[in-house]
């Protein structure tokens, strides 16, 4: 059956409340880690007479361990031995067996059990150290769950299971905080087993338990282990200097402050440079966050985009048990959530539009969360506030001063076109730059390469030229290590005259010198059937010693561009200009009075959907685009908007200045076409 015949049911209030039931089962689904899951596809059941706990599933990694084959169940040790192995591969099972810690709100001090979020993050810990990788994160998140506790447990069973001699430092924000892992550590000792704390030899431990690491008052020991845990805090930095350690836990680094002493981000080189890039060392950056363009914002974003050796982790706020309300009356809630699901305009400044309801329900919030959600929100007169605290997602966590340009659930519908790219490499010609580039102009595979094609140039039929068609748009960034990266867009118009919409189809980005860069573009265009190239000419003509750019260079770069590529984008030219002679400026000039047109051409092409974007980057880009206080455009500080102003330009020219394409017959003999502009 043709997928556009199939009738889709709507959806009803009846489907909310029985996902909602779905949902809250997974939820409530009791948790034992002494038993273990049998649902977890990595763990796997024994059954062993004689043993404490009968049946358990254990991790595979337990069973595949050839001191598992020695263990025999008739000896008298064997329950002991078998906990010794389990403990090693399995640290929620230890965590909930040996680990007592304080319990919140006061009373007896409980086991430590792993909440929901909890058991996600230790996942993406076990998932590194299982590898044989050294373990790097850093933890974006929401309060109070737990994270900094789960990290340092962590460590502690590295420290106190695998092996001796591991030496960890923590750095919390302020000494308060020191005071409260030292009470940590010490109430955990204080209920630890003697035979887990056996020496080699199996003799228990003699003496004090934990004691001064040496003259600060921040370094104890734990002598059965050999181990050292050093505490420092960013108020102090000379408490953070590394050394000998193979643990380095940074807790609430996105709001350590600079100091005339030192950074934040001295105070981390110069407590994890020692660490080594191998197995069983460990460095975890956590925070919730503190606004844009700091240290721990900047390093999150490195992290997520894959150019940094640490993996990001973001817990949001429905993941945690005690933010849900329940609900009087849920049909009636479900009923407006679903009625309400694409209003995008909030009834009050304390109140988030139904669209924004809508989305956190698909992104897997409960009902009742959703009832917490707008009783909390209730409390706050800016959703910026409300998120600085309960961040839905890793990008609304960073609090912005501005408002966001572009609609978050628009944005969003454009993902659905984004794919993996084809190919990579590079265009080349005959010579790096001048007319010799655009001879021989061929796509060279590289995987190195900037260019990433999603769709590769369609020649038109024998006969025939398509004129129009192809548009290339450069946004000119700079090769300094502070300078925006340089974009090269290419837009297919092709289809347009019957209702087709336009596509991003290829891309280059990279960092390299301006003019190398305005040839790379015209063999790119050229490989494009002759496409016009538009170059955003405002680096070219101005002094930026962030891109090394010293005057205008437009009039040298793109008139020796124009003597030998054809079609070049020139500035549309007034009746005087024309009358008086003036030359010809080529190039788009972004200006106090282009800027917002071609921003306002963008906001309409993302809101009605009017053209397929590929990269998943712009849309990332689109997220973070904000309107100042002072009326301006820009990305959020440590963002950038380079892929966005080759989509508003390019999108303005494409819809309003150029001609739609079209196919025409070429005299017999004669030469292609250029698609001419």
């Amino acid at each position: 059956m043709n997928e556009s015949a199939i009738d889709y049911a709507p959806l009803t209030v009846e489907d909310i409340l029985a996902e909602n039931r779905r949902r809250l089962a997974r939820i409530h689904t009791p948790y034992d880690p002494i038993h273990g899951d049998a649902a977890d596809p990595y763990r796997v059941r024994v059954d062993h007479p004689g043993m404490e706990e009968n049946p358990v599933w254990v991790p595979k990694s337990m069973v595949d361990d050839r001191r598992y084959a020695l263990l025999n169940p008739r000896r008298k040790d064997f329950n002991r031995e078998f906990i010794r192995l389990r403990i090693l591969h399995d640290f929620p099972y230890w965590a909930s067996k040996f680990v007592y810690i304080k319990q919140k709100g006061g009373g007896e001090d409980k086991l430590f059990v792993l909440n929901r979020p909890q058991r996600r993050l230790v996942a993406a810990l076990e998932e590194m150290r299982r590898a044989d990788l050294p373990v790097r994160l850093i933890l974006l998140k929401a309060r109070q769950w737990g994270g900094s506790t789960c990290v340092q447990l962590y460590m502690a069973w590295l420290q106190m299971v695998h092996s001796r001699g591991l030496n960890s430092l923590i750095i919390a924000h302020q000494g308060l905080a020191t005071d409260e892992i030292k009470d940590m550590f010490d109430r955990m000792l204080r209920n630890y087993p003697d035979w887990l704390l056996c020496d080699e030899e199996g003799r228990p431990p003699k003496g004090r338990r934990m004691e001064n690491g040496g003259l600060s008052r921040g370094s104890f020991r734990v002598t059965a282990r050999n181990c050292k845990v050093k505490l420092g805090s960013a108020e102090r930095p000379d408490s953070c200097r590394g050394g000998d350690y193979n643990l380095v836990h940074c807790s609430e680094v996105g709001i350590w402050r600079a100091t005339q002493q030192k950074t934040p981000e001295q105070i981390i080189r110069s407590a994890c440079s020692g660490v080594l890039l191998a197995p069983m060392t460990m460095i975890v950056f956590e925070s919730t966050a503190n606004g844009t363009g700091n240290y721990f914002h900047r390093e999150y974003e490195a992290a997520k985009s894959g150019e940094s050796q640490f993996r990001p982790l973001f817990v949001p706020w429905y993941e945690i048990d005690q933010y849900s309300l329940p609900l009087a009356d849920i049909e009636g809630f479900a009923r407006v959530l679903l009625e309400g699901r694409e209003a995008v305009s909030a009834l009050s400044d304390r109140s988030q539009p139904g669209a924004y309801l809508w989305w956190l329900w698909e992104q897997g919030a409960t009902l009742e969360a959703l009832n917490w959600y707008v009783a909390e929100r209730s409390k706050y007169s800016d959703h910026g506030l409300m998120a600085a605290e309960y961040p839905s997602d890793d990008v609304e966590a960073f609090v912005h001063s501005g408002a966001r340009v572009f609609d978050k659930y628009k944005v969003e519908a454009l993902r659905r076109d984004c794919q993996t790219p084809l190919m990579r490499g590079e265009i080349d010609g005959d010579e790096p730059s001048g007319a010799g580039s655009l001879c021989n102009v061929r796509f060279c595979e590289d995987a190195r390469g900037g260019l990433v094609i999603w769709k590769d140039r369609e020649l038109p039929e024998p006969g025939t030229s398509v004129l129009n068609r192809y548009l290339v748009v450069v946004d000119i960034g700079g090769r300094g290590v502070r300078a925006d990266w340089s974009v090269i867009a290419v837009i297919d118009r092709d289809g347009m005259e019957s209702g087709r919409k336009p596509e991003i189809v290829a891309q280059w980005r990279g960092h390299t010198d301006i003019d190398l860069l305005a040839w790379n573009a015209a063999r790119i265009a050229t490989y494009y059937g002759q496409a016009l190239l538009v170059i955003e000419s405002n680096t070219l003509e101005t002094r930026d010693p962030v891109r090394m750019v010293d005057g205008d260079q437009s009039g040298f770069i793109l008139n020796q561009l124009r003597e030998a590529y054809p079609n070049l984008y020139a500035r549309r030219q007034s009746e005087e200009d024309v009358l008086q002679g003036v030359p010809r400026k080529y190039g788009f000039h972004t200006n106090t009075a282009t800027k917002p047109m071609i921003i306002s051409g963008l906001i309409q092409a993302i809101r009605e959907g009017l053209y397929v974007e590929r990269d998943g980057n712009c849309l990332d880009e689109y997220l973070t685009y904000e309107q100042r206080p002072n009326g301006s455009y820009g990305a959020l500080p440590g963002r950038h908007d380079d892929l966005l102003m080759t989509r508003a330009i390019g999108l303005h020219i494409c819809f309003r200045e150029m001609p739609m394409p079209r196919r025409v017959m070429r005299r017999r003999g004669s030469a292609p076409r250029p698609t001419l502009f």
